[in-house]
Formats: structure tokens, sequence, C-alpha cells
């Protein structure tokens, strides 16, 4: 797991804003007008490169200046952003041939009036940066408050890529140990730059990684050889055409990496992208509430042709279960992430998902609370004899929470009242024997036709079929029963039927 970033550092400020500030007077006498000042530095000495770091506007009086070409020289190799050269005492205008090296290596050259102190402009420089690392530090915490809210949304992963792009004004994506997405959001880039983002992935994640491909090479047994590799690095960077690219190794071992492609580099970006990648590592980090080695067990004794009674106790304790289908709300489509959320937020590390539904399997007897962005069917509670049946009473759950449009429905079986003053065997047998003209799909379009009270657009919605389908299905129902489906008797006796049948 990645470390907690840090604050964001403090960001440089722009010359261009000193040489705004009226009270300094400075005046701008070559070279660009753009540079990025970190801090300031005052020196007489002849040739200060020894004491410089890099960034500095360099205050000088010119008191020990002799050949300004190589000074000028010097403190460009030395990394110096800006020359301030303050008139008098020693000179009483800046030197021609100051100016002209300024202009020739391309340092920014400033003269400082008389008036103007060294330490008024080094108070300013100090100023200016604490505003902007005021600035940057409510940006980062907005940052953080979008991002975190993103990620308690029901599909966490995609929301806080989308919300990431948001705040870097860029390109993001997840990406696999090979380079495939498996999700992204923000402008699309050009092929090259998916490309070197692909390249950086592999860098920081490479496929040998736990959880990225097969684990090892061919005939190579998982971590055999690596011994003195050099591990690899969390994060990888690079520019291209103006676009800056990065990329970040997500935690857990999983084989996931985050990839940026941005227009510009603030001094921020790095924290607020590292606060997506703990959040990403923690939203797709495998669920642990289940012992990992007792499901691959389970999982091998059912492939082996192990009965499932006997590989119940290895899930975990509990003689019964309850299974969970549910779609997302808005209709988008599900996928592994969002199916282990879904699992993570009931506290169950079972589940599974197509592009439309996600199934979850909780032990024993629970009540499902209410998911944001969710619609959800649960059955009864099954032993795990009865699991497929129970998950066909999830399937007609969820259904049922489609077409009324409530956010979870629970399977209600049919027990007592005057059904139950019929023996169940006899109900069983009476059932089959009506309704023995209907197929599987007419069978169960009627009964849910006829729990939705003749609706068509509902039921329709609880099938996601078209209504059209609906009319011809309970049609054709009515034909081959010989029934008249608009009699509330035969839709009575229809109804018990459907209920009754096994």
């Amino acid at each position: 797991m990645p470390d907690t970033p840090a604050g964001p550092p403090t960001p440089p400020i722009l010359l261009t804003e000193l040489l705004g500030s009226q009270e300094l007077g400075l005046r701008l006498l070559a070279g660009p007008e753009q540079a990025d000042l970190l801090w300031v530095h005052t020196s007489e000495m002849a040739d200060p490169y020894p004491y410089l770091l890099g960034g500095e506007l360099l205050l000088t009086a010119g008191v020990q200046l002799s050949d300004a070409d190589t000074y000028v020289a010097r403190l460009v190799e030395a990394g110096a952003s800006a020359l301030g050269f303050g008139v008098t005492p020693v000179y009483d205008t800046v030197p021609d041939a100051l100016v002209a090296a300024c202009e020739r290596h391309r340092l920014p050259l400033v003269e400082v009036p008389p008036e103007t102190r060294f330490t008024a402009i080094a108070r300013a420089v100090w100023r200016l940066m604490a505003e902007a690392r005021h600035r940057e530090l409510r940006r980062v915490t907005r940052a953080q408050q979008a991002l975190a809210t993103a990620a308690a949304r029901p599909d966490p992963v995609p929301a806080v890529l989308r919300q990431l792009a948001v705040q870097l004004e860029g390109r993001v994506a997840l990406l696999t140990a090979d380079g495939g997405v498996l999700h992204a959001a923000g402008d699309r880039t050009a092929p090259d730059v998916q490309t070197a983002l692909a390249r950086l992935a592999r860098v920081v994640v490479p496929s040998t990684a736990p959880g990225a491909g097969t684990g090892g090479t061919a005939g190579t047994a998982p971590g055999a050889g690596t011994a003195g590799r050099q591990p690899s690095p969390s994060s990888a960077a690079e520019s291209r055409g103006g676009v800056h690219l990065f990329a970040y190794a997500l935690g857990g071992g999983q084989g996931l990496a985050l990839a940026l492609a941005t227009p510009r580099r603030d001094a921020g970006d790095h924290t607020v992208a590292g606060i997506a990648v703990v959040l990403l590592s923690l939203l797709t980090a495998p669920h642990q509430g289940a012992d990992a080695a007792g499901r691959s067990a389970a999982l091998v004794r059912l492939l082996l042709g192990a009965a499932p009674p006997e590989v119940a106790p290895l899930l975990g304790d509990g003689d019964t279960w309850t299974v969970v289908h549910a779609r997302r709300t808005d209709g988008a489509p599900a996928d592994p992430l969002n199916a282990g959320a879904l699992g993570a937020a009931l506290g169950s590390a079972l589940s599974d998902g197509d592009r439309e539904t996600v199934r979850v399997l909780l032990h024993g007897r629970r009540t499902v609370p209410p998911q944001p962005g969710w619609t959800i069917g649960v059955s009864e509670p099954s032993p795990v004899e009865a699991l497929p049946d129970a998950d066909a009473q999830a399937a007609r759950a969820l259904g049922h929470a489609v077409a009324t449009r409530v956010p979870v429905c629970a399977y209600r079986p049919g027990v007592g009242g005057l059904a139950g003053l019929v023996p169940p065997g006899r109900a069983e047998a009476h059932a089959r024997a009506l309704l023995a003209p209907l197929t599987g799909p007419l069978a169960e379009t009627l009964r849910c036709w006829l729990s939705l009270h003749g609706s068509w657009d509902r039921t329709a919605a609880a099938l996601r079929v078209h209504r059209n389908t609906v009319r011809q299905r309970v049609a054709r129902c009515a034909a081959l029963l010989g029934m008249d489906l608009d009699d509330m008797d035969v839709r009575t006796e229809l109804w018990f039927a459907l209920r009754s049948r096994t």
C-alpha cells in the first residue's frame, strides 16, 4: 500500500508576479519575463556558483563584477532563474555588458532601483510563495474531498477516475500490467500517447508482478529467477509533444497502474494523484471477508466433482445462504470491479457479474439494505443444495424491484392462507398438469405479468424485453392453455399453480 501522500510542495512564483508589484519598482532589462522563482539569494561573490541550488533570484550590487559574460554563464550553469541588479552604490546604472550577457544567455535581468532594499524583495517573494502555497493547499483539499465523495458512489472506480480527470484537466486510465485499459476518463489522447502510457504502466507494474499475467514466465515458477532483480519504481514520467505523462503503481501487488496524461504539471498534481492512488488501491483490493485459501479449496473441490454440501463449510460459517441479484439503476453496465465493490458493501467476497447483473452470495439469513445506485433482488435463505432455486428467486425479486421501481425487493413465497390448505404434493402435481403446455419462458412471463397485475410496461421492464413481446407471450399462453386471461377466476387459479410449481 502506498504511503499517504503528504501536502503539496511549495509552488514556485512567476517572475511576472514580482515585476507587477508596484511598490518594488522592478524593471526587466533583458531575457525572458517567464521564469519560476523558488527562493531569493543575495551574494557579492565574484562566482556564487558553489552556493546556488537552482531556481534562485540572485540579488547583487556587482561589487566584484569583472567579466560579465563569464559571471552570467556560471549563473545559468548553476540553474539560477533570474538576476536582480541593484544600482548604487557601486554602479549608477546596470552595466551594458551585463545586459548584453543576460540577453545572450537568456537569463532574466531585473533592475532594482536605489530606493528598493534587497530585503523588501525577499519579503515580497516569501509573501507570494505563502499565498501560492495556500491556494495550492485549498485546491488539494477540494480535490481530496471530491475524490472521497466519488469513492462513495455505487461505481467507485470509474467515479474516482472521472473526478481525477476533472481535477487534473487531462486523461486518466486504470491499466493492467500489459497496458490493457480497465477504465478511462477525460479527453481522448493520440495513439502515440496511449502507447507511451502503456509503456510507463509496464515500467511500474511488470507483467510478472503478483496478480498480473500468469505470475511467471513459461516453465518457471512464479518468483523464480528474481533474486537480485531491482524492484520496480512506484511511479514513472515522461513528456511527449507538450503532454505530461505519468504512471503510478497501485498498492497490494494487484498488477494495476494509474496512468495520467495532462497538459501541464502543477505543484499539487502529484499529491492529488497520490490521493487517487490510495483510494483506487483500496477499492480494487480483493475483499478479505473470507479466507482466500478456503475459497480456492472449495472451487477446486467443486470442479473435481464434490457435492455442494461438502464444500459449504470451506466458504464460511452458516447452514444457509442468501442470493442477491443487482443491476445498476442508471442502466450502466456492471463489471468485476463494481461487482467486488457491491460485494464488499454487503460484507461478502463471493460476487460475480456479467454486463447486466451482479450476483452476490451472503452467509445466512441477511437483511439487505438499499445500496445507492443499485436495484436489488434478494432470495429466501436457502441451504446450499437449494442455491439454484435461491438464484431464481433473487432473479424474480430483482425483476419485481425493477418493475415497481423500488431499491430492494425480497422474494416472498406463497406460504399460509388458502394455498396452505392444499397439500404441497397435490398442489405441485396439479400445477404441472395445468401448466404443461407452457415452455419455461412463457410460464415465467405469465407469472411475472400476473404478479404485476397485468401491466404490460412493468412486466417488460422486469423481464427486460419489449412490451409487444410481453403481449405476444401472454396471448400465446392464453391460446396454449385455452383460457380467458381476463377472467379473475382463471388468473387466480393460474397464479396458485405458478406459485406451486417447482
